[in-house]
């Protein structure tokens, strides 16, 4: 078929019909989600009464395979607790500890909270930020390579006892300085695990979203090491120390007062 070409008066060919068929089919969740974590999800899921419980394990789980939550990531944990996607997002974008872009090896968290931050930890966060030449969940190297790192300020991270307090994936150094933290973020970016002020030996971020998904692979060396510092038993130690000891609890417990009658 022809039709009368405006300028030429001549014939022209009619356009070829398209008939869209709609965006070609794919997978609702990136094969990063291999077989070892779909069963690792299967077990998690299992660990609850209702299934959608384990959303926030489940969403630690897919950090510890991309390094963020992801849109695939949402999808994948939506489809596991058959949930909406948006429910799922809801609660990935209301708890910071779930990222939404790709971090560091390693995430550093600067406590500048009140005690922390007149101590120090203001201090200490401006200059992470000005030797990383970062901000606020920015990476400083390519995300997940070795040595690259995920700066933040944290709110309180209860260790107010030892402030102020830094933190790399979640595992306390103890009143830092801005030298410290300094040495710290360069042992860091050479390859180096500093030894934690308390807890386990220290990993990478992906390794201990893994641990808060529930999954250990290596429970002894996880558990491993102090879990409080001096400054925290102090008054523990002068309670025993003295004798002092909180009243018992009695056999009856004493009656509720009398609530007033509603008007």
């Amino acid at each position: 078929m022809t039709t009368p070409n405006p300028e030429t008066n001549g014939p022209v060919a009619a356009p070829q019909e398209r008939v869209w068929d709609g965006p070609a089919p794919q997978s609702p969740v990136s094969p990063v989600f291999d077989e070892l974590t779909r069963q690792r999800t299967k077990e998690i899921v299992a660990q609850y009464p209702q299934s959608r419980s384990a959303l926030l394990p489940l969403l630690h789980l897919v950090q510890s395979v991309e390094g963020h939550v992801s849109q695939d990531g949402i999808r994948y944990c939506a489809e596991a607790l058959e949930l909406t996607t948006a429910e799922v997002a809801a609660v990935a974008t209301f708890y910071t500890m779930y990222k939404r872009t790709p971090c560091g090896e390693h995430l550093v968290s600067v406590c500048t909270n009140t005690l922390c931050a007149v101590l120090g930890g203001d201090d200490i966060y401006a200059r992470l930020k000005a030797k990383l030449g970062i901000g606020h969940e920015e990476t400083a190297g390519e995300p997940g390579s070795p040595g690259s790192i995920t700066l933040e300020h944290a709110e309180c991270l209860a260790a107010c006892d030892l402030a102020p307090v830094v933190q790399v994936n979640y595992e306390f150094f103890d009143n830092q300085t801005v030298s410290s933290a300094e040495e710290l973020v360069d042992a860091l970016q050479r390859g180096e695990k500093p030894h934690p002020t308390r807890g386990a030996a220290l990993t990478d971020f992906r390794s201990v979203e893994l641990e808060l998904a529930g999954v250990f692979t290596d429970l002894p060396t996880t558990v491993e090491g102090a879990s409080s510092a001096v400054e925290t038993m102090r008054g523990a130690r002068l309670a025993t120390d003295r004798g002092w000891s909180a009243p018992s609890m009695p056999d009856t417990p004493p009656a509720f007062p009398t609530l007033p009658e509603k008007k």
